[in-house]
């Protein structure tokens, strides 16, 4: 098994592909900069010590990963200017179109590599990936997200011409792709069945906190604002994320539960977040509630240290339900104990680290924190669990390994593409 294998044995790396001595990775990512994007960072870092050289191409951020070209740690890094999508689906093209020219206009300059690799969203990134194909790079398809369940869970469109057209996106990205990695076995079961990939095709490479990030300091009490508890939530305050629910829970909290013994902090930012602040002040939860936005790691830990229950409030919809969230991994990091709704790779992920409520039932939440907030024990055992599964089975040890052999079997030779298949060679099919 993978799990078992340990990333410093050069033996493994040789047969799994890990020395990529003299090979030549491009990464390209569309939704966030590098190395601010933890996952992406933590794949670069991966194929590097394994002896690849290793580019990616990304959007320049605001705040930081500013420079247009930069050297991190040996991995080089072309980051182009993009302005972030307003006003439907409009506002959508214009920032892809000017994603994928800028990509395809970087990945020139970049030159032949042996692997192209791709992270979603959107499914669009295989069409400059095509170029690298045609050069003699295998592709891999980094699957992140389910736009089309994205899609379906962020605008409440239903099965519109939209939805059918990332769908179809979808289907050309898998065609597309030599090897996918799926973030968890929901994501693999959709690349088989839904994507008509191999089984042998397919790697489960999970995301994992970095540890080296989330490491526990002592709790600062004035952090709970005078209040004898602190419930803390960390992520992006988008549409299909769940804050919504979250201060209604906190105000079933106050109001049904009676409960006023807390302070609650929301960090981080996203389209949703002056919505969000807004939805708390009409809730009367401003006394109680803060939004920092989002806030240098050395904070974000202090108030992870302090929390007594991290919430996850992630409604279930056709993408939350199969999707893992990086909080739940970074609040277990922390060992700190979760409320969250009961949704299926929640389970798989936090286990018993968490309580679990019946699907949107924000009473439920509420009556949840209640019960964890008057029992210390068994807090502080969620957390130890927590960071057990963390540091074992949901290690990046074990994503490492998968990693590698993903690159070893995108690498290997195989059976060279029908010239009858159009979005693999990019030529007309024949009549």
């Amino acid at each position: 098994m993978l799990g078992n294998r340990s990333f410093g044995d050069r033996s493994f790396g040789d047969k799994a592909g890990g020395d990529g001595s003299g090979r030549r990775a491009l990464i390209l990512v569309e939704n966030l900069s590098v190395p601010f994007d933890r996952r992406v960072w933590q794949e670069c870092t991966t194929l590097r010590d394994a002896g690849w050289e290793v580019h990616v191409i990304c959007p320049r951020g605001e705040k930081r990963d500013t420079e247009p070209e930069a050297v991190i740690d040996g991995v080089r890094i072309h980051r182009y200017p993009l302005r972030a999508a307003t006003g439907g689906p409009a506002g959508y093209l214009r920032e892809y179109g000017s994603a994928l020219w800028h990509t395809a206009r970087l990945a020139r300059k970049v030159g032949p590599v042996d692997v192209v690799h791709a992270c979603n969203p959107p499914d669009l990134l295989f069409l400059p990936a095509l170029w690298s194909k045609r050069q003699g790079a295998r592709f891999v398809f980094d699957q992140h997200d389910l736009v089309p369940e994205l899609y379906l869970s962020r605008f409440d469109r239903g099965e519109d011409l939209l939805y059918r057209a990332v769908c179809a996106l979808e289907r050309m990205t898998y065609r597309a792709a030599d090897v996918v990695l799926a973030t968890n076995e929901s994501y693999r079961d959709v690349a088989t069945r839904r994507g008509g990939k191999r089984p042998e095709d397919v790697f489960v490479v999970r995301s994992a906190p970095a540890v080296d990030r989330f490491q526990p300091v002592w709790p600062e009490p004035e952090l709970k604002r005078g209040k004898p508890h602190l419930l803390c939530y960390l992520g992006v305050m988008g549409p299909q994320d769940g804050v919504d629910y979250a201060l209604r829970a906190l105000a079933k909290l106050r109001d049904e539960f009676g409960r006023t013994d807390w302070h609650a902090v929301f960090v981080g930012a996203g389209d949703a977040f002056d919505a969000m602040v807004e939805l708390s002040r009409q809730l009367g939860l401003s006394e109680q509630v803060q939004f920092t936005g989002r806030i240098p790691d050395a904070d974000l830990v202090r108030y992870l240290s302090t929390a007594d229950v991290c919430l996850s409030p992630d409604p279930r919809n056709p993408l939350n339900d199969v999707s893992t969230m990086n909080k739940v991994l970074e609040y277990m990091a922390m060992g700190r104990p979760i409320v969250s709704f009961d949704l299926r790779e929640a389970r798989v992920s936090a286990g018993d680290a968490a309580v679990y409520a019946p699907a949107n039932d924000e009473a439920e939440f509420a009556k949840l924190i209640a019960l964890l907030l008057d029992d210390p024990e068994q807090r502080a055992r969620m957390g130890k669990i927590g960071q057990e599964r963390i540091s074992g089975p949901l290690s990046w040890r074990n994503s490492q390994a998968a990693l590698l052999a993903a690159y070893a079997a995108a690498c290997r030779e195989h059976t060279s593409v029908s010239a009858d298949d159009p979005v693999r060679t990019g030529r007309r099919p024949r009549r």
